[in-house]
C-alpha cells in the first residue's frame, strides 16, 4: 500500500489537462465542495486545504501541477502563501480565486507571483478553461489534440480514437494517457504515476497502477505511441516512426 503523506506527490482535467494534480486552498466549505466536484468530474486529482498555514506547510514538501488559491484565509493570507512559494523558487502555476475585485488587489496578486486571477462569483466553465490554459502553458503545448499515427487524443473532449474509431477508455486510463503524453521520453516511477492519478484520501496499490498500465497498453496496440515498462524503474512512453 502506498503511504500518501510519506510519499508526498511530485506534482484541469480537461478539456485540456495533462492529468493535473491540483491543490485547492479555500476556507468556504460550500464553494470548495462545488469546485472539487466540478474539477474531479473532469478527471482532476485534487486535494484541499482550508488554512493558509496548512497550505504553506504542505507546499514546502509536496508538488502540484496547479494551485487554486483563495486570498482571505485563516492563519495566513493567500498572498503570503504565494510570496513564500515564489521565494523558495517554486514555479508551480497559481490561480488566485478571491472576492477582491479592485484593480489594486489584482496587481498585488500578480506582482506576488500569481499566474492568473479570478474574481468571485465566477462561472465554473471559465475556471475550467483557465486551468486548461495554465496546463498548456506549463507543458508548452498549444493544441488540445495529440496525434501518434492512427491514434488521436482530444483533451477537450477527453476522447481517444484509433483509425477513426472511439477507444473505450475508463476514466483512470484517460488520466494515465494524459500523464504519458505530458511526459513523453521521461521515465516515471510507479509512485509518480500513482501520485498523479490519486488524491491523498485515496489508497492505491502498486498493483492497481500496473493493472491500469496493462489495460491502456493493450488498447493502444496499433498506434505509434509506445508504452515501455522498465523493471524496477517504472514506465516510459514515446512515439515511434510510422
Amino acid at each position: 500500500m502506498l503511504t500518501r503523506r510519506s510519499a508526498l506527490p511530485p506534482p484541469c482535467a480537461p478539456r485540456y489537462r495533462a492529468a493535473m494534480r491540483m491543490l485547492l486552498v479555500e476556507d468556504n466549505d460550500d464553494l470548495a465542495e462545488t469546485i472539487l466536484d466540478r474539477l474531479r468530474s473532469e478527471g482532476h486529482a485534487i486535494d484541499r486545504e482550508r488554512d493558509g498555514i496548512d497550505a504553506h506547510a504542505l507546499l514546502t514538501h509536496a508538488r502540484f501541477d496547479l494551485v487554486i488559491l483563495d486570498v482571505n484565509l485563516p492563519g495566513m493570507s493567500g498572498y503570503e502563501v504565494l510570496r513564500r512559494l515564489r521565494e523558495r523558487g517554486d514555479a508551480t502555476p497559481v490561480l488566485i480565486l478571491t472576492a477582491r475585485s479592485e484593480i489594486d488587489d489584482r496587481i498585488v496578486g500578480l506582482d506576488a507571483g500569481a499566474d492568473d486571477y479570478m474574481v468571485k462569483p465566477f462561472d465554473f466553465r471559465e475556471l475550467s478553461a483557465r486551468c486548461r490554459v495554465l496546463a498548456r502553458r506549463r507543458s508548452g503545448t498549444a493544441s488540445n489534440v495529440f496525434t501518434a499515427g492512427a491514434l488521436t487524443f482530444d483533451r477537450g473532449a477527453r476522447r481517444a480514437r484509433m483509425g477513426g474509431l472511439d477507444l473505450d477508455l475508463r476514466p483512470r486510463e484517460i488520466q494515465l494517457l494524459e500523464i504519458l503524453i505530458d511526459n513523453l521520453g521521461r521515465m516515471l516511477t510507479k509512485e509518480e504515476v500513482a501520485d498523479k492519478l490519486y488524491t491523498f484520501e485515496e489508497a492505491p496499490t502498486l498493483n492497481a497502477v500496473e493493472q491500469i498500465v496493462t489495460r491502456l497498453r493493450r488498447k493502444l496496440e496499433g498506434s505509434t505511441l509506445t508504452l515501455r515498462t522498465a523493471r524496477g524503474l517504472g514506465y516510459m512512453a514515446y512515439v515511434t516512426e510510422d
